[in-house]
């Protein structure tokens, strides 16, 4: 199996998506307070589109499958940066947008290079089964 399969391709599109804010989140961390301000409420609007539905998506599908081919390490690392995520924009006070931003591009790398990796290793030995 040498591409991915559609629920991990379109997983790695909303990291493509998260990867973009991301970055202006990290350009806008360098602006005045107006602009940082402004930037944290497009990241609030976005995580609330978007990314807190993939994450949905992966809490209910991929992350059992893994936890049941043993990969609990991998889905636990997963779980606490999810959790992290959110606690940043459940903050009522803007938290620092770079701080935000290193966290969501780190956790996207994590995903892409060891998780989806790991996935599609588990998928082609016949252990793991996706939606």
């Amino acid at each position: 199996m040498s591409e991915r399969p559609p629920f991990l391709r379109d997983l790695s599109s909303d990291h493509h998506q998260g990867l973009v804010l991301a970055r202006h989140a990290r350009q806008a961390a360098l602006q005045d307070a107006s602009e940082q301000a402004q930037m944290w409420q497009e990241v609030c609007r976005s995580f609330a589109r978007e990314l807190e539905p993939h994450f949905q998506a992966e809490e209910l599908h991929l992350f059992p499958a893994l936890r049941t081919a043993g990969e609990d390490v991998l889905v636990g690392r997963a779980l606490r940066e999810h959790a992290a995520l959110r606690a940043l924009v459940a903050e009522p006070a803007i938290p620092s947008l770079q701080a935000f931003a290193d966290l969501l591009m780190a956790h996207i790398r994590f995903e892409e290079r060891e998780m989806f990796t790991r996935a599609i290793q588990l998928l082609e030995r016949g252990v793991l089964i996706l939606p």
